[in-house]
């Protein structure tokens, strides 16, 4: 799999060539043709804020899974995202509000296992361990390495995270919380309250 390399950029991982782009690309037309799964997300916000990318992936010479998309909200820090674990086969994607999870099952085809919304616009998604964690503007999310979403919690900006062992150092602004990376924040029960 190669394309132009106008704003392409070509990841390998293990056997997997995974290629990630802003602007549709020249060989779009054939990767469509060859991929056993194509997923197209058109716009569905203001068409003043829409961005788009497209991510193909594939272990030969074509790609086995092809997503386009158009996403809002894009620019001033909403860059579209992509994590691949590869002991799973299985993909993350963030762009504008939109999260997709896709994986690759024993013989070779690709399904997609979620779709879900980051709260007003994704930043980045960050592995540790057998979890997943999603970053975004009002959201800090949690998912299994297999696609499993595990837990979310609000933030508000400024805000940041840290991992110590199996927790997570929360930090908004300025209130700071611990909690498992697995299970999440606790809330307080409605008898406490």
């Amino acid at each position: 799999m190669s394309d132009n390399p106008g704003d392409a950029v070509t990841l390998t991982v293990g056997d997997y060539s995974i290629v990630v782009g802003t602007q549709p690309p020249d060989l779009l037309g054939h990767y469509l043709v060859h991929a056993g799964l194509v997923d197209n997300f058109p716009a569905t916000d203001d068409p003043s804020s829409v961005g788009y990318s497209y991510v193909a992936i594939g272990t030969g010479d074509w790609p086995e899974l092809v997503v386009t998309q158009h996403f809002s909200p894009a620019g001033g820090g909403f860059a579209p995202g992509v994590l691949f674990v590869p002991d799973k086969a299985a993909l993350f994607i963030g762009a504008g509000s939109r999260l997709l999870g896709y994986h690759r099952g024993p013989a070779g085809e690709w399904r997609l296992t979620f779709v879900d919304e980051a709260d007003m616009g994704f930043w980045a998604w960050r592995q540790h361990g057998d979890v997943v964690l999603m970053s975004a503007e009002l959201e800090l999310a949690a998912w299994s390495t297999n696609g499993a979403k595990l837990w979310t919690t609000y933030v508000e900006p400024p805000w940041t995270y840290r991992l110590v062992g199996e927790d997570i150092h929360l930090d908004v602004m300025g209130k700071h919380s611990a909690f498992n990376k697995h299970t999440g924040p606790t809330r307080p029960s409605p008898a406490a309250t």
